[in-house]
């Protein structure tokens, strides 16, 4: 039961900020995708992508799904080698938004309207900063909140423990 209960808890942090009205790429995604696996464990990875696909579903799915649904396993996956401290963890955190950014923007150049040469794959990243820059900003914002939530007793002593290790 607590499983479905913290999947549950992961769906509606990640609708709330698909669905709430936003900057394009202002989302929890990130954040969540390294702060979930990292704190929670690679267990409830599944219960990410399934509330990723969720929110697809009614935002619209798309022919990136291979990009986007793998950046946040990748990012998932490389989460345990930055928990050990705070700037570790958010640290962590951008270099999930970096790593977004590009494996999904190479999947717009591969699979998008971009000539498949260097400067069609330049120009793809380059008109894709912006969005970006908003990735990072929430990823930024996302990461506090879950960090003050987490500093806020919020969790288990024995998890707390593990976690903040200044």
């Amino acid at each position: 039961m607590t499983y479905f209960k913290i999947s549950f808890g992961i769906f509606l942090a990640l609708a709330a900020s698909r669905f709430v009205p936003h900057p394009p790429n202002f989302t929890s995604l990130i954040a969540l995708s390294f702060y979930v696996p990292a704190i929670l464990g690679v267990k409830y990875l599944p219960a990410l992508i399934f509330s990723f696909f969720v929110t697809d579903v009614f935002i619209g799915l798309h022919h990136l799904t291979f990009f986007t649904w793998g950046s946040v396993v990748l990012i998932g996956l490389l989460s345990k080698f930055f928990i050990s401290t705070l700037l570790s963890r958010i640290g962590g955190a951008l270099f999930g938004a970096i790593l977004f950014f590009a494996l999904t923007n190479f999947g717009v150049w591969l699979l998008g309207g971009y000539e498949h040469t260097l400067d069609g794959l330049l120009l793809c990243y380059t008109l894709a900063i912006p969005f970006f820059a908003y990735s990072i900003i929430s990823t930024i914002i996302f990461a506090a909140v879950i960090e003050a939530i987490l500093k806020l007793n919020f969790i288990n002593s024995k998890l707390k423990k593990k976690i903040f290790r200044f």
